[in-house]
This record gives structure tokens, C-alpha cells and sequence, in this order.
């Protein structure tokens, strides 16, 4: 008997699939039309200090200290000024781009705050993950950290540079969560015993949830419903605008409708390519 490869019918990320449910019109620009958007203090932020806390765990132990991570802090800056020039223009002048680095360093500050770096071992770090579900649909995305205890339990970890969310916008936060958990079940046959979010932005806060099969049983149906919601706009070329409070923040006002733009043509390009990206977006860091 041989076996064979899934038909994969698209691909899903936390954050795409989080794009869809925010505003089906903002899936459709980033996805199909790939319309380009100028780089956010906050996003590129969020890169640089994932970047040094990635790097921090390099380091052996004893010598993973608040002055350690930030030191690292400015040549993961530079590093990523080399691989995107354009960076350097969201900055009115040098005072600018010295507050936004003091708030990062702030942010790895209250890092340690939160976890004590040297008492941990992470298995993996910026894991690339992802599985094809029964109906064809690969889920896949980036782990900020893997944490196995000696017994094999799982903790899924993620960085996030922004505020603490309100109760009533946890389930939202715990959805990219429980995702990974999700394709880490999927990948691995063992459902994780912890799912935690650092927040460094505000006071700093983590949010932990253990899951159980059920939960990512409905997360499993929940991610199918979204992408049968997406193949009907691909269909009926019908990909709604949702106004929120995150409109302030969209680059595409001027081709929204709900800002009295019209949006250019669809053009002929299908979601979900299955090629493995290296690098992950910047509009994941946040």
C-alpha cells in the first residue's frame, strides 16, 4: 500500500485567518491583491525585541541578565535596518528613533519582570510548524518559544509587545494560541499541557490557558468554517469591509468603502501558496 500526499486545497495562519475575522476586505488586500503597507513603529518594534529575546536564550544561563538582553538590543536593530533599509523612514529625526528604542529596552526590561530566563531551557525557538488537516487545509505558522519539561509536557509560549487584553478580548488572544496548539496536536500526537502569552507592553502581564481536546476540536472546526467562509468570497468575489477600531490603523482607507473608497479589481491570484516562507511577517510581532 502507498501512501500519498494530501491534497493541500489552501493554507492558514493565525494571523490571516485573524485578518478574515477583523475584516474580510483586509484578508483580500493582503492576500490576493498583496498590496504593500508602510512598516509600523510598533510591528518593527515588536520584531527587533522577538529578535533579541530569540537571541537571549543563546546565551548560557548564568549569563542571560536584563544588561545582556539589552545589549543585544542595538546590533538586532542594525541588523534589521541591513535587511530593510526602508525602516529608517518611519523616524522624524534621531530623537525620534532613540525615545522608540528607550521603549523597547523598556519592554525587555519588564521582560525579565515576568520570567526568569535563567532557570529556562527552551526546546525550540521561532519554530516554523505546520499540518495539513483531514479536509486539505495546512495551518501553519511561527512558535516564539517550546518549552518541554522533563516529562514531556508541552508549554507553548508567544511574545507579545503590546498591552494585556481586556476579559472581554481574551478569547480573541487565546484563538492564535490555541491554534498553535492545535498544529503542535496535529504534528505531534499530544495536546500541550500550557498555552502562555508574555505581554510586555503596559505593566506587563502573562495570560496562561491550558487547553484540552475539546477545545481544539472546536478550534479545528472554527479554523475549517473560516476558510469555507473564505473559498465563498474567493467564489462570489463578495469580501465585506467590517469597521472596528482597528480601522484607524489600516493603510487601506482610501480603497475601503466603508471610507468611501472603491477597491481595485480582484485580481487573478488564489490563497493559501504552500510554499514555506523563512521569514515571518512583521504584522505577526504584535
Amino acid at each position: 500500500m502507498t501512501l500519498t500526499e494530501p491534497v493541500i486545497i489552501g493554507a492558514l495562519s493565525p494571523s490571516r485567518a485573524g485578518d478574515f475575522m477583523t475584516c474580510p476586505l483586509l484578508y483580500r488586500f493582503r492576500v490576493i491583491d498583496q498590496l504593500p503597507e508602510k512598516p509600523s513603529q510598533a510591528a518593527v518594534r515588536g520584531t527587533v525585541v522577538h529578535a533579541v529575546l530569540e537571541r537571549l536564550y543563546d546565551l548560557p544561563a548564568p549569563r542571560r541578565s536584563v544588561q545582556a538582553a539589552l545589549e543585544l538590543l542595538e546590533p538586532q536593530w542594525r541588523r534589521l535596518l541591513d535587511e530593510e533599509p526602508q525602516y529608517a523612514e518611519m523616524f522624524a529625526d534621531e530623537a525620534e528613533q532613540a525615545e522608540w528604542l528607550a521603549q523597547a529596552r523598556g519592554m525587555l526590561e519588564r521582560y525579565f519582570t515576568l520570567e526568569d530566563p535563567t532557570r529556562l531551557e527552551p526546546a525550540e525557538r521561532e519554530l516554523y510548524v505546520e499540518a495539513v488537516l483531514d479536509g486539505g487545509l495546512m495551518l501553519r505558522g511561527y512558535v516564539d518559544r517550546l518549552d518541554v519539561a522533563p516529562t514531556g509536557e508541552i508549554r507553548v509560549v508567544d511574545y507579545k509587545t503590546g498591552s494585556a487584553p481586556g476579559p472581554e478580548f481574551e478569547a480573541k488572544a487565546l484563538f492564535q494560541m490555541k491554534f498553535y496548539a492545535l498544529v503542535l496536536w496535529r504534528l505531534r500526537g499530544q495536546v500541550p499541557r500550557l498555552l502562555q502569552l508574555v505581554y510586555l507592553g503596559g505593566q506587563g502581564e502573562v495570560l496562561r490557558y491550558a487547553p484540552d481536546e475539546a477545545d481544539l476540536l472546536a478550534t479545528e472546526r472554527k479554523v475549517t468554517a473560516l476558510w469555507a467562509a473564505i473559498e465563498r468570497a474567493l467564489e462570489t468575489g463578495e469580501w465585506r469591509a467590517r469597521r472596528s477600531r482597528l480601522c484607524d490603523w489600516c493603510d487601506h482607507q482610501a480603497l475601503c468603502p466603508e471610507f468611501g473608497g472603491t477597491p481595485p479589481p480582484v485580481p487573478d491570484r488564489q490563497p493559501g501558496d504552500t510554499v514555506r516562507s523563512t521569514r515571518r511577517s512583521a504584522t505577526d510581532e504584535l
